[in-house]
């Protein structure tokens, strides 16, 4: 299984903090979708979240810390190689990254904000950000939403929008980036004390699914890319019966089809599979994650792969083509393992 002649590869963020080796590579077998560990490289603490640049050359990861900090990645080999000191996003903990506009985008959990860093032509970046956009508001739980939390920020399908997802102010922001400072377009407000994380768009374009971390349940949103409006539509939980008590449902991935969702939730040690249906969503099944505090879910080439921080270890499962099950398969260690990304 390669791609333009190149080996399919894996890269696995991890917090260092915890004992994490930091940024891990690893080559993914043909048809089997097994991870084979490769090298570790540990520029950065707490490199807790990956994003790949289109063709794979470059890899760039968050600096999950109180200073916080992006960094950019040469990808020649197995070995990914720092190129160049990380830039500081002049905020705290960031958690989240894409790209965006030739610029890296940076949620920043700590500060409530979306940071903007220009990436140079060779992939690098510029040594100071160009702009960032301070988030304000809160929601009614009491010690989680005192003030903004921005959870993921990513490119909607088309291009033309940047979506920022806020735990604190239960809300989605749409903006745009105007002279490299990321500028409000819109905010359209989720149901208060839901606690949303993180988004995935429909391949279709035209429904983002929510998954919300203080009340265990999936928003379906409506998108249109046009006017850059989000709607919010249904509400699913992501588990079959009330749980026992706080569970904080973490990462999301819709397959390549739109088919099929799933979530991970870290309380319960579970991945939930949904079938789609316009407008809502269908639990069919959950499954053991196959560690413990799964904090991301990854689908890639017809397998899930969940990243278990805890636990410390990266487990795949194939994925039934018909029903869109996951069959556990495997594991591999890697210690406060936190996502994992393919190029």
């Amino acid at each position: 299984m390669t791609e333009g002649g190149r080996r399919r590869r894996a890269f696995i963020g991890s917090f260092t903090a915890a004992g994490g080796p930091g940024i891990v590579t690893a080559a993914v077998r043909p048809y089997s979708g097994a991870l084979v560990l490769l090298e570790s490289v540990d520029g950065v603490p707490d490199p807790s979240y990956l994003a790949l640049a289109p063709g794979g050359r470059t890899l760039y990861a968050v600096s999950e810390t109180a200073d916080g900090a992006v960094a950019a990645y040469h990808v020649h080999d197995d070995k990914p190689r720092l190129a160049g000191p990380p830039v500081p996003v002049d905020a705290s903990g960031p958690t989240h990254l894409g790209l965006f506009d030739g610029h890296v985008l940076t949620a920043n959990y700590g500060s409530g904000s979306v940071t903007a860093v220009p990436v140079r032509p060779d992939g690098t970046l510029a040594p100071h950000p160009s702009g960032q956009l301070q988030h304000t508001g809160s929601g009614p739980h009491e010690r989680r939403q005192r003030g903004p939390h921005a959870h993921q920020v990513q490119s909607d399908p088309s291009g033309r929008w940047a979506v920022s997802v806020d735990l604190g102010t239960d809300s989605v922001r749409v903006c745009t980036l105007d002279e490299g400072t990321p500028v409000l377009h819109r905010e359209f407000a989720l149901r208060p004390g839901s606690g949303p994380r993180h988004l995935a768009f429909h391949p279709g374009g035209r429904y983002a699914y929510v998954v919300n971390e203080l009340t265990p349940t999936v928003t379906v949103c409506g998108w249109d890319a046009g006017t850059g409006t989000l709607k919010p539509l249904t509400e699913t939980p992501v588990l079959p019966g009330a749980p026992s008590g706080d569970v904080y449902p973490s990462g999301i991935a819709v397959s390549p089809d739109g088919r099929f969702v799933w979530t991970a939730t870290r309380g319960e040690d579970v991945l939930t599979t949904f079938t789609t249906d316009e407008d809502r969503l269908h639990l069919t099944a959950t499954v053991p994650c196959g560690g413990h505090w799964p904090r991301a879910v990854t689908e890639s080439g017809g397998f899930l792969y969940a990243a278990n921080e805890r636990s410390g270890n990266i487990t795949w499962f194939t994925v039934d083509p018909h029903t869109g099950q996951p069959r556990y398969d495997g594991s591999v260690e890697v210690p406060a393992a936190s996502c994992i990304v393919f190029g």
